[in-house]
């Protein structure tokens, strides 16, 4: 496979993603966390493809980026009062909330009864979400090696691998997102990224 980089202002760059999606291929572009990896998240074939360009195991569940909060019917039946808190606050941002997945998802995307879902705070990677709908995403490194913060590093990793890297220069975050399980009583912090724990716990009230 012939991989290719394409700048991020490039006049083409988004309908070329789309098209590149729409066809079952594999997209890098950097969002404010990392550069993520994204396929469309109603292909099973391309899920398929994401996990064996990963090298990721198939029982590690891959999270939907959305662009805006109607794109959300698409993933879940609906977010705790909680959850809804956290969304309002830190969306878009460095937060993926662990929701309830939609019953129509596909079980390679997910084979628990959650998803986990996020609006990233970075320009461009919200229109080309707005542009081509919620996408499955994961970092666009290859499993267990370092997560990319350049267009260059993808490259490195997963070249021939993927169909499109979006280069957008250097991500300005670099840690992940934490993750918060929101589908129990008590909220439970799954993986601690960019948002700290104190933040979450005073948003929610509980200091």
């Amino acid at each position: 496979m012939n991989t290719i980089t394409l700048p991020t202002d490039h006049p083409h760059a988004i309908r070329t993603a789309v098209n590149v999606i729409q066809q079952g291929g594999l997209v890098a572009f950097p969002t404010d966390t990392v550069y993520g990896l994204a396929a469309d998240y109603r292909n099973e074939k391309a899920i398929a493809s994401l996990y064996a360009a990963k090298g990721r195991e198939m029982t590690k569940a891959i999270a939907v980026l959305v662009g805006a909060v109607e794109q959300l019917d698409e993933i879940t039946p609906g977010f705790s009062p909680a959850a809804q808190r956290l969304a309002a606050r830190l969306w878009p941002g460095a937060l993926t909330l662990v929701v309830s997945r939609h019953p129509q998802l596909p079980e390679l995307l997910s084979a628990m009864p959650t998803i986990g879902v996020r609006m990233p705070n970075h320009a461009f990677a919200l229109r080309l979400l707005q542009a081509s709908g919620p996408l499955a995403v994961t970092s666009a490194n290859r499993s267990g090696a370092e997560n990319p913060l350049t267009a260059a590093e993808v490259v490195e990793q997963l070249g021939g691998r993927i169909d499109l890297v979006l280069d957008g220069g250097k991500c300005p975050g670099g840690v992940p997102s934490t993750v918060v399980d929101c589908t129990i009583p008590d909220m439970k912090i799954l993986r601690q990224g960019a948002i700290s724990a104190e933040v979450i716990r005073v948003i929610l009230g509980d200091e």
